[in-house]
């Protein structure tokens, strides 16, 4: 594999001579007031929301020192991950018990992921190009269609809004760890009173360890994992590039584009293919209209692309290729002092190209859906509807409803009932069957369909902010494998669960917590009834505490603990939990210039997430960071 890295530096310390004094941790004045806009396509401040959100900023970004966006969601309360052997290989969220398949992903209101597989490739996403994260748990197919069954993870790119007065300022990093591990970043922003804009360029390299310990076909114990024996380092390299802009007319109008690629190259052991080429890319313009002074519009046309092609030694295999076209259109209304409407319309082609003959590989969905949102004293309610109609599965309607009661200007009650459902991907339905075997994929498959409950309290003290939330999710008509291979209707599922979260602000210590409980249990009439869903952790819990300590220095520990899980339908496979351990600092040498370490799994724990396949060991980390202003 090709290796990339960087020598040195790309400019000298210079000119170092700022004061060196401390400035105490506190709340942010953002952090309460944020802007949250996934849980009703809308914004609203994240203390105001109904719904069980979490959003992670570029601030956190920074001061966690983030490897990886799988790793930067992985604090999430009742957010777990699964990954197949490090950096690169194929990862899977599973959120509120919900599989990978069920967590609608985001890209700046961009849908993205693979048709064919129905997933997001995260592990390809740079954390280097992100701006900030906004995870909504719970059903929310009423508002956006297929997919969001366990919640919707959106993620925004830097557009250069925080630079605000600022003219065109560079900022830029590198990074040098563990596994021949490098990465770097350079990048531009700037924003005036009307516009906003970035532009970035990153990469990043590793030599990997081995991913697998798998056993190969016709071993004693039978074949398992990868089904190879390839004891050797399975590295990734990615190159990557974002661009954003967005203008404002004085009338209120405005336009604005963004466009993100992720090329990326991964080894890994296998007998069928052990390298895979990836390409992520994502993109789109949107038009936003202040038509009257209660009615906005917003236009928005996107495009997704995921590219997979993989190896074995060198040949090629095969070769997917989805497209994802999309047209938005949203309309806001505001019909009374804290009470508005939202109606609009989403069409989406989906698109697969490949060296597999699929059956079908075109499919368009419309979708038309409604909200209302209003409040009354100390009462508030959220209602939500939406009809899709697929050309591969007919019309599928969904709605939801939210209750909250302001008990105080502090503390919230709140209640939601919502259904949602999955749609049936293209391997699902089309995949091309091999002469003289069953068939590899059920064209007469229907959406699985999904309905929860939710419960929760939370709260917005002086010292920072808490929640926690009991829920219930049943599961119909899920899709799963026969004894032939071929896909059917055939499962069921109940998930129940209770997770909460804080975040204090004590003097010069935050102070985050996180932790959850889940019970994600098989309904199928089969023998695998009663079993718990595989890769669902029984529960986990983390804590991050960071203090300010003298001068410009800084610190930070993390505690992640995660409970056992079957890797197995058949619950026959235990993966044990885990506990692991971090450390890290930084040094600001100036207002502009940051040094930063981390070390990562303190104690060198072995553990895997999914069975035969390693995780990384004790690994440091060192970043030289130049970040003027709010960058």
């Amino acid at each position: 594999m090709k290796q990339r890295c960087w020598a040195g530096l790309a400019a000298a310390f210079g000119g170092i001579s700022a004061a060196w004094g401390a400035t105490p941790i506190v709340a942010p004045a953002t952090d309460l007031e944020d802007v949250v806009v996934t849980a009703t396509r809308t914004p609203q401040p994240v203390a105001d929301t109904l719904a069980a959100a979490t959003v992670i900023t570029r601030a956190d970004i920074e001061r966690t020192q983030a490897q990886s966006l799988a790793e930067l969601l992985d604090d999430t309360p009742s957010l777990s991950i699964a990954n197949n052997g490090g950096p690169g290989k194929a990862t899977s969220i599973h959120l509120r018990g919900t599989g990978g398949n069920q967590v609608l992903v985001l890209v700046d209101g961009v849908r993205w992921g693979s048709a064919t597989t129905g997933q997001a490739a995260i592990q390809d996403f740079p954390v280097s190009q992100i701006q900030r994260i906004e995870i909504v748990r719970g059903p929310r197919s009423s508002l956006y269609g297929a997919d969001a069954v366990g919640g919707v993870i959106q993620i925004f790119t830097r557009d250069g809004s925080g630079a605000a007065g600022q003219g065109p300022t560079p900022y830029f990093s590198v990074t040098g760890g563990t596994y021949d591990t490098w990465k770097g970043q350079a990048g531009v922003s700037g924003a005036t009173r009307r516009a906003h804009y970035n532009f970035s360029v990153s990469g990043a390299t590793t030599g990997g360890f081995n991913a697998c310990t798998g056993r190969p076909f016709g071993s004693p114990a039978g074949g398992a994992g990868c089904y190879a024996e390839q004891p050797d380092d399975d590295g990734y390299d990615r190159v990557d590039g974002s661009a954003n802009v967005g203008y404002r007319f004085d009338n209120g109008w405005s336009v604005g584009g963004h466009y993100l690629r992720a090329d990326g190259d991964t080894e890994y052991d296998g007998t069928i293919t052990n390298r895979s080429h990836s390409v992520q890319e994502i993109y789109g313009v949107r038009v936003a209209a202040l038509l009257t002074d209660f009615w906005d519009a917003t236009l928005s046309l996107s495009r997704s692309r995921d590219l997979a092609t993989n190896y074995l030694d060198g040949d090629t295999v095969s070769r997917f290729d989805t497209r994802r076209d999309s047209v938005s259109w949203q309309n806001d209304f505001v019909l009374a002092e804290r009470q508005t409407a939202t109606l609009g319309v989403d069409y989406r082609q989906d698109q697969v190209t490949s060296s597999a003959d699929y059956k079908e590989n075109k499919r368009d969905n419309t979708g038309v859906f409604g909200e209302y949102q209003g409040r009354f004293g100390a009462h508030e309610v959220d209602l939500a509807v939406r009809g899709d109609d697929n050309q591969a599965y007919g019309d599928h309607a969904t709605g939801s409803i939210t209750y909250g009661y302001h008990l105080t200007p502090t503390y919230t009650l709140t209640a939601s009932y919502g259904n949602a459902f999955t749609a049936p991907t293209f391997n699902d339905l089309y995949y091309p069957d091999t002469p003289g075997f069953p068939p590899a994929s059920n064209p007469d498959l229907k959406p699985e369909k999904s309905r929860t409950g939710e419960i929760g309290v939370k709260a917005t003290p002086g010292w920072g902010h808490w929640s926690v939330y009991a829920y219930q999710t049943d599961i119909d008509d899920e899709i799963t494998l026969d004894a032939n291979f071929t896909p059917r209707n055939v499962d069921s599922a109940r998930i129940r669960g209770v997770e909460g979260e804080a975040t204090a602000y004590l003097g010069r210590w935050r102070i985050g917590a996180a932790a959850d409980w889940l019970d994600a249990e098989n309904r199928g009439s089969g023998a695998n009834h009663g079993n718990d869903l595989a890769r669902r952790p029984a529960y986990s819990a983390s804590l991050e505490v960071d203090r300010d300590l003298f001068a410009r220095f800084s610190a930070g520990a993390s505690a992640k603990l995660v409970g056992a899980r079957y890797n197995d339908l058949a619950n026959t496979d235990e993966l044990g939990g885990y506990a692991l351990f971090g450390l890290r600092g930084e040094m600001r040498v100036t207002d502009a210039w940051k040094i930063q370490a981390k070390l990562e799994n303190l104690f060198d724990r072995d553990y895997q997430t999914v069975d035969f396949y390693n995780q990384p060991g004790r690994a440091f980390y060192l970043t030289v960071r130049y970040a003027p202003g709010n960058l």
